[in-house]
């Protein structure tokens, strides 16, 4: 009504959701081991389908490189250390000369780029 995309994920078929939905998602699990309790199957397949459809989307838009989320925010020292490490992952230099690098540009994406321009 208001031009909005919409979609569902949900673990019962042809739910009433999932018909007004545009891209409904429906993962058919059967029913729970334990009668009356939505965390095991059905949340555990919600949330798996949530991981890959953000993880599609962020491939999408150009966040991640091979298999790494080069586009991630550093915002203590073990992101910081997993950056240096992705740097050099994808390059020649050594630890300090990544981390310097990485330091310069603040983020893996940019020191990425920058580093191929240079080469």
């Amino acid at each position: 009504e208001n031009g909005l995309l919409t979609g569902s994920i949900t673990c019962n078929p042809n739910s009433p959701v999932a018909a007004e939905a545009e891209y409904a998602m429906e993962a058919v699990v059967g029913p729970e081991f334990v009668t009356g309790s939505t965390r095991m199957k059905s949340g555990t397949a919600q949330k798996l389908m949530l991981n890959m459809l953000s993880t599609s989307i962020m491939i999408r838009m150009g966040r991640v490189k091979g298999n790494r989320m080069v586009n991630m925010q550093l915002t203590n020292a073990k992101l910081w250390d997993r950056g240096t490490r992705m740097i050099m992952g994808s390059t020649d230099l050594s630890y300090d000369d990544a981390h310097a690098l990485l330091e310069k540009y603040g983020s893996v994406k940019e020191a990425l780029a920058a580093y191929n321009a240079e080469k």
